[in-house]
């Protein structure tokens, strides 16, 4: 599990459960909820297809999700694999097993004696791919986070008509009124700033993260191919890392 994921929301909901005071039913209001949670997941079902919502789970499993690569890693194997190129010849590589599905197939490529141009081309396009893919996600989560605040207002607005409409008769009716206004713009943002608008972020960091790899990937294999030496290789690669990271290879 990513501890930080999991540290975020445990910190956010405390803080939350601590200003509530312990008196959690004195903020639930299923009224409000309702206009909130139903008027969202509305807005998402009409802004996306099916097939998008279908993966939204898998989506949500990312940010919680402990296992990402690190550049320093795929780095050394990269490194690695210009050494055996070298000494044994680009065939040698066949015998080579990574567990980065986009590396091996790099590798399987050069193996099988694409022409650097029509491999970059290639590889360059499933990243463009892969980035696309992930986009879906961001923007979903990115507008789950415009949209909740927004139904907040909705409920909000609702709940100011119903007080009106009341003002004069039974305060109770006014009370509670006032309250469903309240507590829906509440939980527009909470739902906003603590859940959806996080996970986009991180989404789109992770996406980056996978980006950054696979250039790697990609300037490493045309390395090889052109037969450049393995420590030119490996310092060019390092470029793309912090001078702390550049340590840890």
């Amino acid at each position: 599990m990513d501890i930080a994921s999991l540290i975020g929301l445990g910190i956010a909901f405390s803080v939350v459960g601590f200003l509530m005071g312990g008196n959690i039913a004195l903020f639930w209001s299923s009224h409000a909820f309702i206009v909130v949670f139903g008027g969202l997941l509305g807005a998402t079902f009409l802004k996306f297809n099916m097939k998008d919502l279908a993966n939204t789970a898998g989506i949500i499993g990312k940010v919680f999700k402990a296992h990402h690569e690190r550049p320093q890693d795929i780095i050394a194997q990269i490194t690695d694999m210009a050494n055996i190129a070298r000494k044994d010849g680009m065939l040698a590589l066949e015998k080579v097993k990574t567990s980065n599905l986009f590396l091996q197939t790099a590798i399987n490529h050069c193996v099988d004696g694409m022409d650097p141009d029509t491999l970059e081309t290639v590889l360059y396009k499933d990243m463009a791919y892969m980035e696309e893919r992930h986009h879906v996600g961001v923007i979903m989560f990115d507008s789950m986070g415009e949209a909740a605040p927004a139904m907040g207002m909705v409920g909000t607005l609702i709940g100011m008509v119903e007080m009106l409409a009341n003002i004069g008769g039974d305060m109770g009716a006014v009370g509670h009124a006032m309250a469903v206004a309240l507590l829906a713009t509440c939980y527009g943002a909470i739902v906003a700033n603590m859940i959806t608008i996080p996970i986009g972020i991180k989404l789109h960091h992770y996406s980056k993260e996978e980006q950054i790899i696979r250039m790697l990937i990609i300037d490493g294999i045309k390395g090889i191919q052109k037969g450049v030496n393995p420590r030119v290789l490996e310092t060019m690669l390092l470029s793309a890392l912090s001078p702390k990271e550049r340590e840890t290879v």
